[in-house]
């Protein structure tokens, strides 16, 4: 049933990147075929938040992350929220179809975009204006043409409710939330991000409990750090994931190592995965300079027989 899951997601996902490009639509076989080249090979992207110092700066922008991209030979590109330079305002369609029109041009796809919310307070209000705001988002990455929206737990569990009671406004508000998405045809996912569900049975959990193809996950390595060996944690959540985020580290019990990327594409290629690999760097440093390092030392692996 997790496959099954797992690919009816994968389809809904790579639908956008099939009706943007007519040139893999003519190249496709509808003759009964569930399967085509173009759905068999990894799709490479690169996370906004790898250049947070340089946007806040206004030494880069939006635009600017797109032209990387292209000039090292990723498929897309992953836009959050808060460097859009409307931030905290939604984005006017100029802006949102500006975005759209230059992807085009440099052969990219919008993969995903992102937002911070939290679900974990127990301010009712708070937690139903940050599904508002989701919902704003969601049609956002839908006029923009991404496929899906991360969006996170929150942190702090707050004083006088177990964890099982927040846990239930969690799978509440990724309900409303995923019901908007498949409204509006983009998936709402959820990152593990180290913030309030700290193992993949906890993950899991709310997944099944959610209950709905338009929720999804998005798997972050570097974001399961409580255990011994966040790889075999990964192998769990492996048959849920829709969408990879591969970071230069990984924590073996909140000790940071660099991430072993023989293990990840061997653990990627393992499960058949189809979609998106996207890659962030949180070290200092230049960030172009990681990233494109960190997706050769990925593909190198990833490739070999």
């Amino acid at each position: 049933m997790k496959n099954s899951r797992r690919d009816a997601i994968k389809k809904l996902i790579m639908a956008p990147a099939l009706l943007s490009f007519p040139a893999l639509l003519s190249t496709a076989s509808f003759s009964g075929r569930t399967e085509t080249a173009s759905l068999k090979r990894l799709q490479y992207s690169v996370n906004a938040y790898s250049f947070n110092d340089e946007f806040r700066s206004g030494e880069m922008n939006l635009f600017d992350m797109m032209e990387f991209a292209a000039d090292i030979g990723l498929n897309a590109v992953d836009l959050t929220a808060y460097y859009f330079s409307s931030y905290p305002k939604l984005p006017k369609k100029p802006e949102i179809f500006a975005l759209k029109k230059r992807a085009l041009e440099l052969g990219l796809n919008i993969s995903w975009t992102g937002v911070r919310n939290n679900f974990v307070t127990a301010n009712a209000d708070a937690r139903n204006r940050d599904i508002k705001m989701i919902k704003d988002w969601l049609d956002v990455s839908s006029d923009i043409g991404s496929s899906i929206l991360r969006i996170f737990t929150g942190r702090n569990q707050p004083k006088g409710y177990t964890k099982e009671q927040v846990k239930t406004w969690l799978v509440e508000a990724f309900k409303e939330c995923a019901m908007h998405g498949a409204d509006v045809g983009v998936i709402a996912a959820l990152q593990n991000h180290n913030e309030f569900l700290f193992t993949a049975d906890e993950v899991i959990d709310i997944i099944k409990r959610v209950d709905t193809e338009w929720f999804g996950l998005i798997l972050d390595i570097s974001g399961l750090r409580t255990s011994s060996d966040p790889y075999a944690e990964a192998e769990k959540l492996a048959p849920y994931a829709n969408y990879w985020f591969i970071k230069e580290h990984v924590y073996h019990n909140q000790v940071k190592t660099p991430t072993d990327m023989k293990q990840m594409a061997a653990m990627i290629k393992r499960h058949d995965f189809r979609g998106y690999v996207s890659f962030e760097s949180l070290s200092d440093g230049n960030p172009k300079t990681i990233i494109k390092k960190m997706l050769e030392e990925f593909k190198k692996e990833y490739n070999k027989r």
